[in-house]
């Protein structure tokens, strides 16, 4: 796809890149559609993802990662999105649950936590979001109160991305005053503590090969379960989806880019009117203007994720990417599904499935309305100090 911007990878995020573009190819895309209409997790391609090192390519090396750059890291998800969305958001899920330790976790919770989903697989997983405080997490009702040694949490946790295949969970929970802004901690819960239940699984509209679910907890978890210091939860929290935008934003850029595939593909050779459909302006502006929105949301995406690698601050950016990427990639889907026409709306389809996968990045990881707020404030910010430096 010459007509559309790509990055200039390094070696190493090259190889990662090539690597998870086969894997895609030729082991995740055949199946897509089987696992999207049967609501099924793609057990098979965890053994790939595990052999590939890719599950675990974010983990630094004495961990037993691969210490992959947040820019591979992109690379991994926009391309493996391409193939199976479902199956990028797995992996999207698995670096959301690490990152929490990779911050703040203790020497031991990294060899444990970090080691345990590099060396086998087993995923950690963020539990922050509530039925009452998704977009705004300050509002969590969970609690955490000192027991004796160690914490009793109780509350409930829900929409939790690889929930039903996750081993241990980053639980946020209230313990402080509900008015104190450091009220919030985190806790690392294994999944086999007396008191935790999965006790459903989401129906979703799209990514439906994911295992979304709800999580009940009355459990007692030892002192040196918490992350971080006490209260820092919340600031540790939005730090984590802070890099979780960017891999958002490669997974909208990744099912647009399968849509925009398929689109022009059916473009250059279907013919009506006598003449192939990208001759008629309607289409082929269509398509001019996906190649435009995909190119610059792959820059947005692959700038922020850079920014990161450098010790950046990319909290404007991180929204910038995560608001644009995952609109731009509505806009050509939904000109995908219409370029097919009846086509593109009827199953089994890659467009009709993508249409329905492609929702959800802009909602998680913070809504379009919550990056726009996140950007007002910045841009309120460096107002204000433009006007304090001219006086």
């Amino acid at each position: 796809m010459n007509e559309l911007w790509h990055p200039q990878l390094g070696e190493s995020e090259s190889r990662w890149q090539q690597q998870a573009q086969a894997l895609a190819a030729q082991a995740f895309a055949p199946l897509a559609e089987e696992i999207d209409r049967d609501q099924r997790y793609p057990v098979e391609h965890l053994p790939r993802l595990l052999e590939a090192k890719i599950s675990g390519m974010f983990v630094p090396k004495e961990y037993g990662g691969e210490g992959a750059s947040l820019t591979a890291v992109v690379a991994v998800v926009e391309a493996v999105a391409q193939g199976c969305a479902s199956t990028s958001a797995i992996l999207a899920a698995l670096a959301l649950g690490a990152f929490p330790i990779l911050l703040a976790g203790s020497e031991a919770q990294k060899q444990a936590l970090l080691g345990g989903l590099a060396g086998r697989g087993e995923a950690v997983n963020f539990a922050l979001s509530e039925r009452e405080a998704g977009s705004d997490p300050s509002a969590i009702q969970a609690t955490a109160v000192r027991e004796g040694d160690g914490w009793r949490i109780r509350g409930e946790k829900c929409w939790l991305g690889n929930g039903g295949h996750s081993k241990h969970f980053i639980v946020f929970a209230r313990t402080g005053d509900v008015a104190a802004r450091k009220a919030i901690s985190a806790f690392v819960v294994p999944r086999d503590t007396e008191g935790l239940v999965v006790d459903f699984y989401e129906d979703k509209m799209g990514i439906r090969g994911t295992t979304t679910t709800n999580l009940r907890l009355d459990v007692w978890v030892p002192a040196d379960s918490i992350v971080g210091p006490e209260g820092d939860g919340l600031k540790l929290a939005l730090a984590t989806l802070t890099v979780g935008r960017v891999v958002v934003a490669a997974q909208a850029n990744g099912i647009a880019l399968c849509a925009y595939d398929a689109a022009r593909r059916y473009a250059v050779t279907r013919k009506t009117f006598g003449h192939t459909l990208i001759d008629h302006q309607g289409v082929g502006f269509k398509l001019a203007d996906a190649a435009m929105h995909l190119s610059a949301a792959r820059m947005f995406t692959y700038e922020a994720a850079r920014g990161y690698d450098e010790g950046k601050d990319i909290g404007t950016l991180g929204a910038m990417a995560k608001l644009y990427a995952s609109e731009a990639s509505h806009d050509v889907v939904d000109d995908a599904v219409q370029i097919l026409g009846g086509r593109g709306y009827v199953k089994p389809n890659v467009v009709e499935r993508c249409y329905r996968d492609q929702r959800i990045v802009e909602i998680y990881e913070g809504t379009s309305e919550i990056q726009r707020i996140v950007l007002a404030r910045a841009v309120r910010k460096g107002a204000l100090a433009d006007i304090e430096a001219a006086q």
